[in-house]
């Protein structure tokens, strides 16, 4: 029978190994996992930090119990591959608790490690209180912190006088305008914080053209958050309260009870590079339409792969879980003898934002720009979000983006309160 190693669970890894099962009753399955959960939602990790997600078993998709049960896939928590050795076909895994370390042999094998959040190495980058958005433990620590600081308040003299009762409200820091970014600017003032949100770009959601980003950052600015664009962090400070001093670029200070660094990803690619195998330029590891990395028995899928984009045919790394899942799914095929491809990735992605929403999908113009491309011709249009004459209808700002010599599309982008996701 054949063994298959999975590395690395949650979107990539965890699809591939159910798909793998449905295909091959026999194969033996492994998957190892450095952290302690196999499978979870990170995606509603930024909700569960501002409460509207209470529970942090919700996040949980799939124990290693039930794989064991349905699937007959063993699953290894708290044990990360440390090295690959492809001429033997052999992988080392440490205990993370005990530190042991064992040998496994494989006859093919899956990286899915993901992609890091990026932590530059600022000055004070590591005092308390400045923190990543990955894992479940993190949500866990950064709702600790929170919970902390909201116990702190109602003790003391607060309790003594209406005056002193109005306390100064606690203020959040988020480094970073993307996806994680903006979620977590929300659910922070849905948490009742005064949000500051540093970005170094001239604009919010960087996949978004600057044009669609203004309407994302006017309805940011109506929802109370303070908007500091065209700004770097340069570095953090503890301050005489306790509290810590975000320092920028330009010279500015903002004072923070949270800081939250949400300023991108970046593959891991450690274990594969260990492995000898190729790295692209975009700095993920380079597959083949099949998965396959330069090694014909090791596939990669997920955050830490290179994707082509379908509408540019360029290298790109997309950190989304769509097109992770449908990867998983696809080494599995091909694992399993099916002759599946991925055609590649089109990028497309939805952010909900203080009951509005902004989507996109395709490349965007400031991407065609950056390519020389020039044959394109872009629309906008405002469309109700449905039938005028039914009531609550909201306008739709649409920009669409196509090819002048054949009308193909090439790209859209929408940003509403309602009906964007339609």
């Amino acid at each position: 029978t054949m063994k298959v190693i999975i590395v690395g669970g949650v979107a990539g890894g965890a699809s591939c190994a159910a798909r793998l099962r449905r295909l091959d009753e026999q194969a033996e399955i492994v998957m190892v996992e450095r952290g302690p959960y196999i499978s979870y939602a990170n995606c509603g990790l930024p909700y569960h930090v501002g409460g509207v997600i209470e529970k942090e078993s919700s996040l949980l998709v799939a124990s290693p119990e039930m794989f064991r049960g349905f699937f007959a896939v063993e699953v290894r928590t708290g044990c990360e591959a440390v090295k690959i050795s492809p001429d033997s076909k052999t992988l080392e895994l440490r205990d993370v608790a005990s530190g042991k370390v064992t040998t496994e042999s494989y006859d093919k094998l899956v990286l899915s490690p993901g992609a890091a959040p990026i932590r530059p190495p600022l000055p004070g980058i590591d005092l308390p209180g400045i923190f990543s958005v990955r894992t479940v433990p993190d949500a866990r620590s950064m709702r600790e912190w929170l919970d902390r600081e909201e116990k702190a308040d109602r003790s003391g003299l607060d309790n003594y006088t209406g005056f002193q009762t109005v306390t100064q409200p606690r203020r959040a820091v988020v480094v970073g305008g993307g996806f994680i970014g903006l979620e977590m600017v929300e659910n922070l003032v849905h948490r009742g914080l005064e949000v500051t949100l540093i970005e170094k770009l001239n604009q919010v959601m960087p996949p978004l053209d600057p044009e669609m980003a203004r309407l994302v950052e006017r309805y940011l600015i109506k929802h109370g958050v303070r908007l500091e664009l065209n700004d770097g962090v340069a570095g953090f400070q503890p301050s005489a309260d306790g509290s810590l001093d975000v320092l920028t670029s330009s010279g500015k200070s903002h004072p923070a009870d949270i800081v939250i660094l949400a300023i991108g990803v970046r593959p891991e690619t450690a274990l594969a590079k260990m492995a000898g195998i190729e790295i692209g330029q975009r700095g993920g590891i380079r597959v083949d339409e099949q998965m396959r990395t330069s090694n014909p028995d090791i596939f990669a899928v997920g955050d830490a792969v290179e994707v082509k984009d379908v509408v540019t045919g360029q290298w790109s790394l997309v950190a989304l879980a769509g097109p992770a899942n449908r990867q998983g799914r696809i080494a599995a095929d091909v694992i399993a003898g099916r002759d599946s491809r991925y055609r590649g990735t089109q990028g497309t992605s939805i952010i909900g934002l203080f009951g509005g929403a902004a989507a996109w999908t395709g490349v965007s113009e400031k991407t065609l720009r950056r390519l020389g491309e020039t044959d394109y011709e872009k629309i906008y249009l405002y469309p109700n979000s449905h039938a005028g004459y039914y009531p609550g209808a909201k306008y739709l700002a649409l920009k669409i983006i196509f090819r002048k010599s054949d009308g193909q599309l090439l790209g859209a982008q929408a940003v509403g309160q309602d009906g964007v996701d339609k």
